[in-house]
């Protein structure tokens, strides 16, 4: 059973005369790694508004493990651009917000799963610290802990190191890798470059058109665990060119 799945979805955004998504189908398998790359504005971040219930579809269903995605609660966490960590609430308390969402836990249990949650994201003892007190990659490692603390099994993260500067960016993306090879969630992440979708994706899914009405599945031939170093074999430089070539000029790999 597909943990995601888009059946003939469709959407337009209102003041258009066209639908960003037209008629799309795609599945992702539960465990996996998919990054999805397009140029900008072609309706990337489009797909993770329908998939996590912030837009409702024009047409077609949207199932998460079998069950359509509207009938359904808390069945993904969703990490935004930015960090959107609350300024005057300490990390641990930014951490507890979705276990204080979703209720059932007293305020001690929030505060015994925030502070597991850092600790496993690497921020073991930040829990009192302000969020203006920590750096972009630590505000993003707490980022992502609280999405993971959202309780789901999928996870959409939307271009989330794309304001790190490039030393911090890279060093991210193996944590998050080596994140994802401990959890076993499946996780959808969207970025513009092409290089970190390589890097990071079992397989890309490419949108190379404006309408979005398929998503290219194209294949990283690389297995997992991964090092920087892979990138330089050939087969991957040369999946990287053409992934580029396609972003240009709006074609099929």
């Amino acid at each position: 059973m597909s943990a995601l799945a888009f059946e003939n979805v469709s959407y337009q955004y209102p003041g258009e005369n066209f639908d960003i998504i037209d008629g799309l189908c795609f599945q992702v398998e539960a465990g996996s790694f998919h990054c999805i790359v397009g140029a900008s504005g072609c309706g990337k971040s489009t797909i993770f508004r329908l998939t996590n219930g912030l837009l409702r579809p024009k047409a077609g269903r949207i199932l998460v493990n079998g069950t359509p995605a509207a009938e359904q609660r808390h069945y993904c966490g969703y990490m935004p651009q930015r960090d959107l960590l609350f300024p005057w609430r300490t990390v641990g308390e930014n951490l507890a917000l979705p276990l204080e969402i979703r209720g059932g836990c007293s305020r001690a249990e929030r505060r015994e799963l925030a502070e597991a949650a850092l600790e496993d994201v690497g921020l073991a003892g930040f829990g009192n610290k302000l969020p203006g007190e920590l750096s972009g990659g630590q505000r993003q490692r707490a980022a992502f802990a609280r999405t993971m603390l959202a309780g789901s099994d999928l996870l959409l993260l939307d271009e989330p190191f794309s304001a790190l500067d490039f030393l911090t960016r890279i060093s991210m993306q193996e944590w998050l890798l080596a994140q994802w090879e401990k959890h076993k969630k499946t996780i959808l992440f969207i970025t513009h470059d092409v290089e970190e979708a390589v890097f990071l994706s079992g397989s890309v899914l490419a949108a190379a058109q404006t309408p979005i009405r398929a998503l290219t599945e194209i294949p990283v031939p690389a297995g997992y665990p991964r090092t920087r170093s892979c990138l330089a074999r050939p087969e991957l430089v040369e999946l990287r060119e053409e992934l580029i070539a396609m972003l240009r000029g709006g074609t099929e790999p």
